[in-house]
């Protein structure tokens, strides 16, 4: 069984905000572009233009029709989902070889290719469904954070962002060190009520989704909409009815 850190220096990860994604596949589509040519690359395709296309892709979005059930119209909801580089993933202690590890430096979970014997253990204790098998190298791959690019000094600073995050045309995209209390992500999961996905299973993700919103408007004392305050992230339904689906 493969080892986990028992701690992290960082703790590096997303902020998907639910509330203004606009479903695009932004995200999923630079993703494989970088990664094609990157530290994960190849990213296999077989057939992409056949009946049955089969391709490696880091990012994928899911498209929900859902209901609050409190009165509200039901609302789509696009929910990106990716490696969630979770604290206790299952994904390492699985691991028969050592090739699926979590770094200590920064959190990070990736898979040395060299030592993956394709045994698919590691997508099967993965509850997200975040790991990508390629069939023509014979090996598992999954996110990494773009390590070739958040660690890049040859890039301009503000450019050291996963592709995902630079290319989101709504900037519902965030990355940031959650061990820092006083970065740009762990102030918006305070603020906005951060939610793990499936908390239930226990593996504590280090992504966290910002809830959607309530449509409903209010009206302030001069008769003008106010801004509603966000509802608890672990309380809301629409979040609670995308775990259920996600679950099955």
């Amino acid at each position: 069984m493969t080892m986990l850190p028992s701690t992290t220096q960082k703790k590096l990860g997303l902020v998907i905000d639910l509330d203004i994604c606009v479903g695009c596949h932004a995200c999923a589509v630079n993703c494989k572009e970088w990664n094609s040519g990157g530290h994960a690359a190849p990213l296999t395709d077989l057939d992409p233009y056949g009946a049955k296309p089969i391709g490696v892709w880091f990012n994928r979005i899911h498209t929900f029709e859902a209901s609050a059930g409190d009165g509200e119209p039901s609302r789509t909801v696009h929910f990106p989902k990716s490696c969630l580089h979770c604290e206790d993933a299952a994904c390492v202690t699985v691991c028969p070889t050592g090739a699926s590890f979590k770094r200590e430096e920064d959190g990070i979970v990736l898979v040395n290719e060299s030592k993956c014997i394709g045994c698919k253990l590691c997508s099967w204790a993965c509850p997200y469904g975040a790991r990508e098998y390629d069939a023509e190298e014979g090996v598992m791959k999954k996110c990494t954070l773009c390590i070739d690019r958040i660690y890049n000094e040859n890039m301009d600073e503000v450019d050291r962002v996963p592709a995902c995050v630079s290319t989101c045309p709504a900037s519902a995209r965030h990355f940031g060190d959650f061990a820092d209390a006083n970065s740009n992500v762990s102030k918006l999961v305070v603020e906005r009520l951060g939610y793990d996905l499936m908390p239930e299973m226990g593996y504590k993700p280090t992504n966290k989704y910002l809830p959607p919103r309530s449509r409903r408007n209010k009206a302030d004392q001069n008769g003008m909409p106010s801004e509603l305050p966000s509802t608890a992230a672990i309380e809301n339904p629409i979040l609670r009815w995308i775990d259920r689906a996600l679950s099955r």
